[in-house]
């Protein structure tokens, strides 16, 4: 779970204005660090299905943002992926 000043701190890093907390960009970093703490609980706890089921949404949820982000805007998907080590 992400509190508000992290959550604000992540969007700050990729926002595209002031008021931006729904761009493709923002919720792609969202769910990057999200994924990243649920991933570090996953290692701790590893019995812990019901958390797995909801990092496994957050992979698909992303992915999904990702592909949107290559097919409207192919510059913002090479920043965002560089940035977040999602470059394969």
């Amino acid at each position: 779970m992400l509190t508000k000043k992290r959550k604000s701190g992540v969007i700050a890093k990729v926002r595209r204005h002031d008021k931006d907390t729904g761009s493709p960009e923002a919720q792609i970093a969202i769910l990057s660090e999200q994924i990243k703490s649920l991933a570090a609980h996953l290692k701790k706890h590893t019995k812990d299905n019901h958390s797995r089921k909801g990092l496994l949404s957050m992979v698909a949820d992303r992915r999904t943002h990702l592909k949107y982000l290559k097919r409207k805007d192919e510059e913002g998907y090479k920043r965002i992926a560089k940035k977040f080590g999602l470059d394969k």
